[in-house]
């Protein structure tokens, strides 16, 4: 029973993560740091789509939002949702 509980998790997770955009935004967030607006200038996408996708980011706990002066910089809060977009990413790029 404990497995399917860590299984569950997992699968939330990548339910979350799966959409296209937000794996792009992960992706680009573990290599720094970024604000909306370096988000949605580097994605071509209306500044409401990003903005959205990264509150279902936030509300799943895989990011945070740093307060740097009138600004917020995103980040990946959460070390796995890293470690598993990094070893995707390392997958697909072989």
């Amino acid at each position: 029973m404990e497995d399917y509980k860590k299984f569950e998790e997992l699968a939330e997770i990548l339910k979350v993560i799966s959409h296209p955009i937000r794996l792009t935004i992960l992706s680009g967030l573990l290599q720094r740091k970024s604000c909306v607006k370096d988000i949605w200038d580097c994605l071509g996408l209306p500044q409401a789509t990003v903005s959205q996708h990264l509150a279902i980011l936030k509300n799943k706990h895989l990011i945070k939002a740093e307060k740097i002066g009138v600004k917020r910089q995103y980040y990946v809060s959460n070390e796995k949702v890293a470690k598993l977009v990094k070893a995707m990413t390392e997958i697909f790029n072989e």
